[in-house]
């Protein structure tokens, strides 16, 4: 587990009066280098199933540039490698920074990732991808200090720093796309589990979902009735031999957005995801005592399925209603939570110490 990320203010380019002096530790054979607190960079990555972004920021946090790449024919690891690398170098010669500047990365992977050993375990989104030593393999691409994390876990380490639930002890993010999954922060840590599969949602079990148990490599449970696919399908069912006429390249986000211009179908659909997903946030906020949930992933950022949902809790009080939102920081909150991770990496493993 880790604590809650240090938050930094956001400044633009303070004097250098005004800054802290810190050190590094010297690299064998080499003096002690000093630099100040505002002249250092770290690196965030996203990596997805169908895209990569990097961004590249000063140790305020401010972001200085981004940068991203698909990732539908180049997945394997070798390519991904080099696909960083590639957007790493490009960033740095945007905002004219200095190499030996770079001080960490953090990367976001999906699927069960060992940050401890900074290994991707197991990926249905990205080909090849099993064991992967990502830590090992981008440390030595960049020579810099790397943190690897699952990019749910990211997200929520972005939301908890600048975003729905900053400062917030306990909270879950939950990530609604294909799948679903969160990232849980209990007591102000951020929990991943004996196995780093905490927060595997997915697979839950509630009413209204299937009560057979999902096979390998099959959707969860919940994720198989109220994750983007899942929504489809119920979508497809509800008009089959209705005579309706119906798009099957609707996406779950626009089935909600028809419940609310009057479609009856879609409105039951969209009753039906919201109906569960309150099952599904109720019960675990008895497990976590936690009242903060943050929705994001490209279904998860609907503000009809929030809105629904938040209708359907309000019958959820004991022992305290469970409070729904919407992520503020969207699709860049693997992105922010990477570079709060890169910013945690430099200070920590590179033994940066503040003096003055």
């Amino acid at each position: 587990m880790v604590g809650i990320p240090k938050s930094r203010p956001t400044t633009s380019s303070p004097g250098r009066a005004g800054r802290k002096r810190v050190t590094t530790q010297p690299e064998a054979g080499k003096g002690t280098l000093r630099v100040h607190a505002g002249d250092g960079h770290v690196v965030g990555v996203d990596i997805g199933a169908s895209n990569l972004r990097v961004a590249l920021a000063d140790m305020d946090g401010k972001v200085l540039g981004k940068w991203s790449a698909s990732t539908k024919a180049t997945s394997s690891p070798a390519m991904v490698i080099e696909q960083i690398r590639t957007g790493v170098k490009y960033l740095l010669e945007q905002a004219s920074v200095p190499r030996r500047s770079l001080l960490a990365v953090a990367a976001g992977a999906p699927g069960i990732t060992d940050s401890d050993a900074g290994i991707v375990v197991a990926t249905s989104y990205l080909r090849g991808w099993k064991d992967v030593p990502l830590r090992r393999l981008l440390g030595a691409a960049l020579r810099v200090p790397v943190a690897v994390e699952n990019d749910v876990r990211m997200a929520a380490i972005g939301e908890n720093w600048r975003g729905a639930a900053r400062g917030v002890g306990d909270f879950v993010f939950l990530a609604i796309g294909t799948g679903i999954a969160a990232g849980v922060f209990a007591n102000g840590r951020l929990i991943r589990g004996e196995d780093f599969t905490a927060g595997e949602i997915g697979y839950m079990h509630v009413p209204g979902t299937p009560e057979e148990a999902a096979k390998h490599g099959a959707p969860g449970s919940l994720e198989s009735v109220i994750g983007g696919e899942g929504v489809r399908q119920q979508w497809l069912r509800c008009c089959n031999g209705t005579g309706v006429g119906v798009s099957r390249d609707l996406s779950a986000t626009e089935i909600f957005e028809r419940a609310t211009s009057g479609d009856e179908l879609a409105e039951g659909v969209l009753n039906r995801s919201a109906k569960i997903l309150a099952y599904t946030l109720y019960n675990v906020s008895l497990v976590l005592n936690c009242k903060l949930f943050v929705l994001g992933g490209g279904v998860g950022m609907s503000e009809p399925l929030r809105d629904s949902t938040c209708q359907f809790l309000q019958q959820f009080n004991e022992p305290v209603r469970p409070k729904l939102t919407i992520s503020s920081l969207g699709e860049d909150a693997q992105l922010i939570g990477a570079i709060r991770l890169a910013m945690n990496t430099a200070e920590s493993r590179i033994g940066l110490t503040v003096s003055g």
